[in-house]
């Protein structure tokens, strides 16, 4: 209790105030004065964050969110968890779309590294990140882009009862899988613990994005378990990007309360012929 009064202390005449219109403003925590405290007091920025969200504040790094998310929402995005299950094409931009718009809790895990195959869609893979793992290149990016996100990054490759472990606890649970091999279990693991999970895959300019609550069906449910089309048909940056901004935005609207709009349903698109459609699963 002592920290947090020494950090509303710290915070006391610094807040500025951001005009949306004669009837809506909110109080912004300027990011300087958040850095600033995090340092002199020795603290993570999360822990000064969530002590301006107490104060009614947001932290000025949101301040774009907050004609789509109210002051009340943008605090349940940060005191959220969210576990992200694979970083690889899907996974870096999510985690990234994630940390942007300010959950504030994530776990996440791959075991693999990169190659040079992984750099035409990859968010976190770079010339420079080859060989690297991406759980390691996830942690690096999360504490540039926002390192008041508490990350917590596995470099480990799960499957069957692991599952279960790993995301318990968890808010929302995010399928970046490759292939089709473990989404079974992944969704197994989320049913059982009562998480909903929001499942995305590609396959060349095609790709489907689906929410699926405890005994709802998965896209995963009728594409079997071998790597189907992905591999032959190869993984464009366009589509993943497409499929990404669809699972980030799901992801969002349950964590801030805003409720899923894919329950039960599948967003599918064709960027060749520009096809997109929403279906009952």
């Amino acid at each position: 209790m002592s920290l947090e009064k020494d950090i509303s202390e710290k915070f006391e005449g610094k807040y500025t105030e951001k005009i949306f219109s004669p009837e809506h403003s909110v109080k912004i925590a300027p990011l300087a004065v958040s850095k600033s405290i995090s340092i002199e007091l020795g603290l993570d920025q999360n822990y000064v964050e969530r002590v301006a969200f107490k104060q009614g504040a947001v932290p000025e790094r949101y301040a774009r969110n907050l004609t789509t998310f109210s002051q009340k929402e943008q605090e349940k995005l940060f005191t959220s968890k969210v576990a992200v299950v694979g970083l690889g094409g899907l996974g870096g931009h999510l985690l990234e779309s994630l940390a942007r718009a300010g959950v504030g809790h994530i776990v996440a895990c791959d075991g693999d590294v990169f190659e040079a195959s992984n750099l035409n869609r990859q968010l976190l893979a770079t010339e420079n990140t080859l060989g690297q793992s991406k759980a390691d290149a996830a942690y690096e990016l999360i504490r540039k882009v926002n390192p008041a996100v508490f990350l917590d990054v596995k470099s480990e490759y799960l499957e069957a009862e692991q599952f279960e472990g790993f995301i318990k606890g968890a808010d929302v649970v995010v399928d970046c899988l490759g292939g089709l091999k473990h989404r079974g279990q992944l969704k197994d693991a989320a049913a059982k613990l009562g998480i909903p999970l929001v499942t995305a895959s590609v396959a060349g300019w095609a790709g489907i994005v689906s929410t699926v609550y405890p005994g709802d069906p998965s896209p995963s449910d009728f594409f079997g378990n071998n790597n189907g089309l992905e591999e032959l048909l190869g993984t464009p940056v366009s589509a993943i990007s497409t499929a990404v901004g669809v699972q980030s935005a799901e992801v969002l609207k349950i964590l801030s309360g805003k409720g899923a709009g894919l329950t039960g349903k599948a967003f599918m698109f064709d960027l060749a012929g520009l096809y997109f459609d929403v279906v009952t699963l």
